[in-house]
């Protein structure tokens, strides 16, 4: 986990610098974990974070993988205490956790996060590989980031986006929901 991390961080610095502002981050799954963290470490450079799937307690523990991971002699209890050692320092920056009940990969309640202040959770119907097509989820996102750049107005909407992993980058194309839509 720390190498993704690093590279991460890495290609972070490298947008922000580039683009002179933050950068808002929509990762799915591990992608939106690697997010969470990016944001942890260097708030400064994070605008927002839209999460699809994404374990926050328990890593691997509550995912349909954990097994794999016990197999190897990993055990999931020291990672779920270093994971909520983590969660302790708070993430300043807004969170969107859009998960599902379907989701056969992750545990639905290992993606609520009682641990941000500034954290929506939105349940959505869809598969965990589904989350990542839904024509829904695209419109959630869609939204959210017009909301947070509306509330920050201080620094432009859809300047910068990029993805940690398989996050479509078609959601810049996503129409906006409107209130009545919601």
């Amino acid at each position: 986990m720390p190498a993704l991390l690093t590279r991460v961080m890495r290609r972070l610095i490298s947008l922000t610098r580039d683009n002179q502002q933050k950068v808002r981050i929509v990762g799915w799954s591990l992608g939106g974990y690697l997010a969470r963290e990016a944001a942890r470490e260097r708030p400064d450079l994070v605008h927002q974070v839209i999460t699809l799937g994404t374990p926050v307690i328990g890593g691997p523990k509550y995912t349909v993988v954990a097994h794999r991971f016990r197999r190897r002699g990993i055990d999931m209890n020291v990672i779920e205490a270093q994971i909520e050692s983590r969660n302790q320092i708070s993430l300043t920056t807004p969170i969107t956790a859009i998960y599902s009940r379907l989701d056969a990969v992750v545990a639905w309640e290992a993606c609520i996060d009682r641990h941000t202040s500034d954290v929506e959770h939105i349940e959505v119907r869809a598969s965990h590989v589904g989350l990542g097509f839904s024509p829904d989820v695209y419109k959630i996102i869609a939204q959210r980031l017009a909301a947070v750049a509306a509330r920050r107005s201080d620094e432009p909407a859809f300047e910068t986006i990029t993805t940690t992993t398989m996050a479509p980058a078609q959601v810049l194309n996503a129409p906006v929901l409107t209130k009545d839509k919601v």
